[in-house]
Protein backbone atom coordinates (compact mmCIF):
# COMPACT_ATOMS: atom_id res chain seq x y z
CA UNK A 1 0.00 0.00 0.00
CA UNK A 2 1.43 3.33 -1.08
CA UNK A 3 2.20 5.64 1.92
CA UNK A 4 -0.46 8.35 2.88
CA UNK A 5 0.76 11.79 1.38
CA UNK A 6 -0.80 13.19 4.56
CA UNK A 7 -1.72 11.69 7.97
CA UNK A 8 -2.79 12.87 11.33
CA UNK A 9 -1.85 11.90 14.59
CA UNK A 10 -4.22 10.41 16.46
CA UNK A 11 -3.32 11.60 19.79
CA UNK A 12 -3.00 15.15 19.49
CA UNK A 13 -2.68 17.76 22.45
CA UNK A 14 -6.00 18.93 24.03
CA UNK A 15 -5.13 22.64 23.61
CA UNK A 16 -3.43 24.69 21.32
CA UNK A 17 -0.65 23.74 19.81
CA UNK A 18 2.77 26.24 20.40
CA UNK A 19 5.45 24.91 18.84
CA UNK A 20 6.64 22.05 16.41
CA UNK A 21 10.24 20.78 15.96
CA UNK A 22 11.35 17.65 14.40
CA UNK A 23 14.45 15.58 15.72
CA UNK A 24 18.13 16.54 14.06
CA UNK A 25 18.51 12.76 13.76
CA UNK A 26 15.29 10.78 13.34
CA UNK A 27 13.12 12.41 10.36
CA UNK A 28 10.41 10.57 11.80
CA UNK A 29 10.61 12.20 15.44
CA UNK A 30 8.37 14.93 16.75
CA UNK A 31 8.23 17.45 19.66
CA UNK A 32 4.97 19.36 20.45
CA UNK A 33 4.29 21.93 22.76
CA UNK A 34 1.27 22.99 24.12
CA UNK A 35 -0.81 25.27 26.36
CA UNK A 36 -2.45 22.44 28.10
CA UNK A 37 0.93 22.39 30.04
CA UNK A 38 2.69 19.53 28.25
CA UNK A 39 5.21 19.08 25.75
CA UNK A 40 4.54 15.94 23.77
CA UNK A 41 7.07 13.42 21.91
CA UNK A 42 5.67 11.39 19.17
CA UNK A 43 7.14 8.75 16.48
CA UNK A 44 5.23 9.27 12.92
CA UNK A 45 6.66 6.69 11.41
CA UNK A 46 3.27 4.36 11.42
CA UNK A 47 1.04 6.68 9.20
CA UNK A 48 -1.84 4.30 9.50
CA UNK A 49 -2.28 4.21 13.03
CA UNK A 50 -1.67 8.07 13.08
CA UNK A 51 1.73 7.90 14.77
CA UNK A 52 2.75 6.61 18.28
CA UNK A 53 2.63 8.92 21.44
CA UNK A 54 6.18 8.05 23.04
CA UNK A 55 5.82 10.09 26.04
CA UNK A 56 4.14 13.38 27.26
CA UNK A 57 6.12 15.79 29.70
CA UNK A 58 4.25 17.53 32.49
CA UNK A 59 4.94 21.27 33.38
CA UNK A 60 3.62 23.87 35.49
CA UNK A 61 2.29 26.06 33.36
CA UNK A 62 1.78 26.10 29.18
CA UNK A 63 4.61 25.10 27.56
CA UNK A 64 5.32 28.31 24.67
CA UNK A 65 8.52 26.69 22.76
CA UNK A 66 10.51 23.17 22.32
CA UNK A 67 13.52 22.63 20.72
CA UNK A 68 15.74 19.84 20.80
CA UNK A 69 19.64 19.87 22.33
CA UNK A 70 22.58 17.84 21.02
CA UNK A 71 20.84 14.49 20.15
CA UNK A 72 17.45 13.07 19.63
CA UNK A 73 17.32 12.28 23.64
CA UNK A 74 17.86 15.96 25.04
CA UNK A 75 15.10 18.66 24.58
CA UNK A 76 14.54 22.05 26.25
CA UNK A 77 11.14 23.68 27.20
CA UNK A 78 10.33 27.37 27.79
CA UNK A 79 6.95 28.24 29.35
CA UNK A 80 4.33 30.61 31.09
CA UNK A 81 5.86 29.43 34.46
CA UNK A 82 9.07 31.71 33.61
CA UNK A 83 11.51 28.59 33.59
CA UNK A 84 13.26 27.29 30.97
CA UNK A 85 13.58 23.27 31.29
CA UNK A 86 16.38 20.81 30.27
CA UNK A 87 14.53 17.46 28.83
CA UNK A 88 16.04 14.67 29.09
CA UNK A 89 13.42 12.26 26.88
CA UNK A 90 14.50 9.07 27.32
CA UNK A 91 14.52 9.07 31.63
CA UNK A 92 11.84 11.87 31.66
CA UNK A 93 13.20 14.05 33.69
CA UNK A 94 13.43 17.93 33.40
CA UNK A 95 16.13 20.27 34.92
CA UNK A 96 15.84 23.83 35.36
CA UNK A 97 18.28 25.46 33.76
CA UNK A 98 17.25 29.70 34.40
CA UNK A 99 14.38 31.61 35.73
CA UNK A 100 13.32 34.88 34.03
CA UNK A 101 11.04 37.67 35.41
CA UNK A 102 8.28 36.75 32.90
CA UNK A 103 7.19 33.91 30.37
CA UNK A 104 9.66 32.46 28.10
CA UNK A 105 8.35 32.89 24.61
CA UNK A 106 11.04 31.01 22.85
CA UNK A 107 14.42 28.75 22.99
CA UNK A 108 17.00 27.57 20.70
CA UNK A 109 19.91 25.54 20.36
CA UNK A 110 22.87 26.07 19.12
CA UNK A 111 24.92 22.79 18.28
CA UNK A 112 27.74 24.49 16.95
CA UNK A 113 28.57 26.41 20.03
CA UNK A 114 27.08 24.31 22.36
CA UNK A 115 24.89 27.37 23.54
CA UNK A 116 21.20 27.44 24.51
CA UNK A 117 19.21 30.86 24.38
CA UNK A 118 15.79 32.10 25.65
CA UNK A 119 13.86 34.78 25.12
CA UNK A 120 11.87 36.21 27.76
CA UNK A 121 8.84 38.67 28.12
CA UNK A 122 10.72 40.50 30.72
CA UNK A 123 12.89 41.59 27.46
CA UNK A 124 15.95 39.86 28.63
CA UNK A 125 17.90 36.46 26.83
CA UNK A 126 19.72 34.19 28.34
CA UNK A 127 22.63 32.36 27.41
CA UNK A 128 23.60 29.06 28.90
CA UNK A 129 27.01 27.47 27.95
CA UNK A 130 26.03 23.69 27.92
CA UNK A 131 29.65 23.24 28.45
CA UNK A 132 29.56 24.22 31.89
CA UNK A 133 25.78 23.37 32.96
CA UNK A 134 26.77 24.36 36.23
CA UNK A 135 27.91 28.33 35.55
CA UNK A 136 24.90 30.62 35.31
CA UNK A 137 23.70 31.56 32.47
CA UNK A 138 24.69 35.27 30.69
CA UNK A 139 21.48 37.81 30.31
CA UNK A 140 21.77 40.12 28.09
CA UNK A 141 18.63 42.93 28.51
CA UNK A 142 16.81 44.00 24.94
CA UNK A 143 15.06 47.14 24.21
CA UNK A 144 11.59 45.44 23.80
CA UNK A 145 9.59 42.65 24.15
CA UNK A 146 10.74 39.43 22.41
CA UNK A 147 8.32 37.83 20.02
CA UNK A 148 10.45 34.91 18.05
CA UNK A 149 14.21 33.69 17.82
CA UNK A 150 15.33 32.15 14.75
CA UNK A 151 19.12 30.83 14.11
CA UNK A 152 22.28 29.86 11.47
CA UNK A 153 25.63 28.25 12.55
CA UNK A 154 27.02 31.85 13.03
CA UNK A 155 24.21 34.17 13.89
CA UNK A 156 20.63 34.68 16.73
CA UNK A 157 17.61 36.51 14.77
CA UNK A 158 15.96 38.52 17.17
CA UNK A 159 12.64 39.57 16.77
CA UNK A 160 11.26 41.75 19.29
CA UNK A 161 7.87 44.73 18.97
CA UNK A 162 8.60 48.56 18.03
CA UNK A 163 9.67 46.81 14.53
CA UNK A 164 12.91 46.34 16.28
CA UNK A 165 15.20 43.17 14.49
CA UNK A 166 18.29 42.61 16.66
CA UNK A 167 21.14 40.62 14.77
CA UNK A 168 23.81 38.99 17.02
CA UNK A 169 27.00 36.95 16.08
CA UNK A 170 27.25 33.77 18.12
CA UNK A 171 31.06 32.94 18.07
CA UNK A 172 31.82 35.72 20.48
CA UNK A 173 28.11 35.89 22.22
CA UNK A 174 29.32 31.89 23.15
CA UNK A 175 32.80 33.64 24.32
CA UNK A 176 31.01 36.01 26.61
CA UNK A 177 28.46 33.07 28.42
CA UNK A 178 31.82 30.72 28.66
CA UNK A 179 33.74 33.66 30.69
CA UNK A 180 30.90 35.13 32.65
CA UNK A 181 28.89 33.56 35.31
CA UNK A 182 26.08 34.73 35.93
CA UNK A 183 26.71 38.40 34.57
CA UNK A 184 24.27 40.61 33.04
CA UNK A 185 25.49 42.13 29.85
CA UNK A 186 25.53 45.07 27.85
CA UNK A 187 26.36 43.16 24.22
CA UNK A 188 25.60 45.44 21.31
CA UNK A 189 24.36 43.37 18.60
CA UNK A 190 26.06 42.82 15.18
CA UNK A 191 23.21 44.49 13.28
CA UNK A 192 20.26 46.35 14.47
CA UNK A 193 17.51 46.53 11.93
CA UNK A 194 13.85 47.95 11.54
CA UNK A 195 11.63 46.05 10.07
CA UNK A 196 9.91 46.48 7.00
CA UNK A 197 6.57 45.00 8.56
CA UNK A 198 4.42 47.90 9.94
CA UNK A 199 2.59 45.35 12.24
CA UNK A 200 3.42 43.16 15.16
CA UNK A 201 5.98 40.58 14.27
CA UNK A 202 4.74 36.82 14.62
CA UNK A 203 7.42 34.50 13.73
CA UNK A 204 11.05 34.57 12.29
CA UNK A 205 12.89 31.66 10.18
CA UNK A 206 16.36 31.32 9.15
CA UNK A 207 17.60 30.14 5.70
CA UNK A 208 19.36 26.93 6.00
CA UNK A 209 22.70 28.14 4.19
CA UNK A 210 22.88 31.17 6.64
CA UNK A 211 22.52 34.12 3.88
CA UNK A 212 19.29 35.55 5.54
CA UNK A 213 15.85 35.13 7.13
CA UNK A 214 12.41 35.78 6.73
CA UNK A 215 9.73 37.68 9.03
CA UNK A 216 5.84 37.56 9.16
CA UNK A 217 2.99 39.56 10.97
CA UNK A 218 -0.11 40.00 12.14
CA UNK A 219 -1.25 41.67 9.42
CA UNK A 220 -0.66 38.85 6.12
CA UNK A 221 2.68 40.14 5.41
CA UNK A 222 6.02 38.54 5.09
CA UNK A 223 9.25 40.19 4.52
CA UNK A 224 12.70 38.19 3.19
CA UNK A 225 16.16 40.14 3.67
CA UNK A 226 19.76 38.82 4.10
CA UNK A 227 22.28 39.44 6.42
CA UNK A 228 25.51 40.68 4.29
CA UNK A 229 25.30 44.55 4.82
CA UNK A 230 26.45 45.80 1.46
CA UNK A 231 24.11 47.99 -0.68
CA UNK A 232 23.66 45.24 -3.42
CA UNK A 233 22.32 42.68 -0.59
CA UNK A 234 20.21 44.84 0.83
CA UNK A 235 18.52 46.00 -2.36
CA UNK A 236 17.42 42.71 -2.76
CA UNK A 237 15.15 42.58 0.33
CA UNK A 238 11.24 42.37 -0.04
CA UNK A 239 8.04 42.17 1.51
CA UNK A 240 4.62 40.64 0.31
CA UNK A 241 1.08 40.40 1.15
CA UNK A 242 -0.24 36.85 1.63
CA UNK A 243 -2.87 35.14 3.74
CA UNK A 244 -5.64 36.64 2.76
CA UNK A 245 -9.54 35.70 1.31
CA UNK A 246 -11.85 37.75 -0.22
CA UNK A 247 -14.37 39.02 1.98
CA UNK A 248 -18.95 37.03 0.15
CA UNK A 249 -19.27 40.12 -2.05
CA UNK A 250 -15.33 39.84 -3.18
CA UNK A 251 -15.18 43.77 -2.58
CA UNK A 252 -12.15 43.40 -0.07
CA UNK A 253 -9.77 40.90 1.18
CA UNK A 254 -10.25 39.15 5.05
CA UNK A 255 -6.57 39.98 6.21
CA UNK A 256 -5.30 37.15 8.57
CA UNK A 257 -2.34 37.09 10.49
CA UNK A 258 0.95 35.05 9.67
CA UNK A 259 1.62 32.80 12.42
CA UNK A 260 4.40 30.16 11.49
CA UNK A 261 7.36 30.49 8.77
CA UNK A 262 9.65 27.12 8.21
CA UNK A 263 12.72 26.78 5.90
CA UNK A 264 12.85 23.64 3.99
CA UNK A 265 16.34 22.65 5.03
CA UNK A 266 17.75 21.41 1.63
CA UNK A 267 16.15 23.43 -1.03
CA UNK A 268 16.00 26.22 1.19
CA UNK A 269 11.92 26.84 0.02
CA UNK A 270 9.56 28.07 2.87
CA UNK A 271 6.23 27.72 4.43
CA UNK A 272 3.82 29.81 5.49
CA UNK A 273 1.27 29.13 7.74
CA UNK A 274 -1.88 31.80 8.80
CA UNK A 275 -5.29 32.36 10.62
CA UNK A 276 -6.95 31.49 7.18
CA UNK A 277 -6.00 28.13 7.45
CA UNK A 278 -3.51 27.83 4.69
CA UNK A 279 -0.12 27.00 4.05
CA UNK A 280 1.96 27.34 1.31
CA UNK A 281 5.28 27.20 0.19
CA UNK A 282 7.56 30.06 -1.55
CA UNK A 283 10.60 30.21 -3.58
CA UNK A 284 12.54 33.08 -1.35
CA UNK A 285 14.90 34.05 -4.39
CA UNK A 286 12.38 33.98 -6.64
CA UNK A 287 10.10 35.82 -5.05
CA UNK A 288 6.73 33.17 -6.08
CA UNK A 289 4.72 30.96 -4.66
CA UNK A 290 5.56 27.37 -5.81
CA UNK A 291 2.24 25.42 -4.16
CA UNK A 292 -0.74 25.99 -1.77
CA UNK A 293 -2.63 23.38 0.09
CA UNK A 294 -5.81 22.62 1.03
CA UNK A 295 -7.51 24.34 3.52
CA UNK A 296 -7.16 23.41 7.14
CA UNK A 297 -10.19 23.13 9.81
CA UNK A 298 -8.91 25.68 11.62
CA UNK A 299 -5.74 28.43 12.21
CA UNK A 300 -2.11 27.18 11.29
CA UNK A 301 -0.40 27.59 14.34
CA UNK A 302 3.25 26.52 13.87
CA UNK A 303 5.32 24.41 10.96
CA UNK A 304 8.33 22.17 10.88
CA UNK A 305 10.33 20.62 8.54
CA UNK A 306 12.23 17.21 9.03
CA UNK A 307 16.18 17.31 9.15
CA UNK A 308 16.03 15.62 5.86
CA UNK A 309 13.38 17.59 4.68
CA UNK A 310 11.13 14.84 4.04
CA UNK A 311 8.08 15.91 6.30
CA UNK A 312 6.39 18.65 6.87
CA UNK A 313 4.43 18.94 10.40
CA UNK A 314 1.45 21.43 11.12
CA UNK A 315 0.07 22.25 13.80
CA UNK A 316 -3.54 23.31 13.42
CA UNK A 317 -5.93 25.02 16.74
CA UNK A 318 -8.52 27.69 16.73
CA UNK A 319 -7.36 31.40 16.97
CA UNK A 320 -8.55 34.56 17.37
CA UNK A 321 -10.32 35.25 14.05
CA UNK A 322 -13.12 33.90 15.22
CA UNK A 323 -13.52 36.33 17.57
CA UNK A 324 -14.45 34.24 20.34
CA UNK A 325 -14.80 35.48 24.01
CA UNK A 326 -13.34 32.50 25.73
CA UNK A 327 -10.20 30.76 23.76
CA UNK A 328 -10.25 27.32 23.77
CA UNK A 329 -8.19 24.76 21.84
CA UNK A 330 -9.67 21.37 23.30
CA UNK A 331 -10.74 18.93 21.31
CA UNK A 332 -10.07 21.20 17.69
CA UNK A 333 -6.29 20.75 18.32
CA UNK A 334 -4.93 19.16 15.20
CA UNK A 335 -1.04 18.07 14.48
CA UNK A 336 -0.88 16.72 10.45
CA UNK A 337 2.06 15.47 8.72
CA UNK A 338 2.70 15.64 5.18
CA UNK A 339 5.12 13.52 3.04
CA UNK A 340 6.54 15.91 0.31
CA UNK A 341 6.67 14.49 -3.20
CA UNK A 342 10.66 14.12 -4.32
CA UNK A 343 10.28 17.62 -6.39
CA UNK A 344 6.89 19.00 -3.74
CA UNK A 345 9.41 21.45 -1.96
CA UNK A 346 11.58 22.59 -4.64
CA UNK A 347 12.28 26.07 -6.40
CA UNK A 348 10.16 26.65 -9.48
CA UNK A 349 12.43 28.65 -11.42
CA UNK A 350 10.27 28.73 -14.65
CA UNK A 351 6.75 29.00 -12.94
CA UNK A 352 5.36 32.69 -13.25
CA UNK A 353 4.54 34.32 -9.97
CA UNK A 354 1.27 33.47 -8.02
CA UNK A 355 0.62 35.50 -4.84
CA UNK A 356 3.57 36.81 -4.06
CA UNK A 357 2.49 40.21 -4.13
CA UNK A 358 5.17 42.99 -3.05
CA UNK A 359 4.31 45.10 -0.34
Amino acid sequence: MAPAIQFELSQPPSDAVSSLTFAPESPTLLLVSSWDKHAYLYDTQDQESGGKLIEKYEHRAPVLDVCFGADDNEAFSAGMDWQVKRIDLKAGEQTVLSTHGAPVKSVVYSKEHSLLISASWDSTLHFHDLKNPQKEPTTITLPAKPHSLAITASKLVVAMSSRLVYIYELKPTAMLASQANGAISELKPWQQRESPLKFMTRDVACMPNGDGYATSSIEGRVAVEWFDPSTESQARKYAFKCHRQPNADETVDIVYPVNALAFHPIHGTFASGGGDGIVALWDANAKRRTRQYQKYPASVAALAFSSNGKYLAIGVCPGFENGQEEYTGEGATHVYVRELGENEAKPKEAKEAKGAKEA
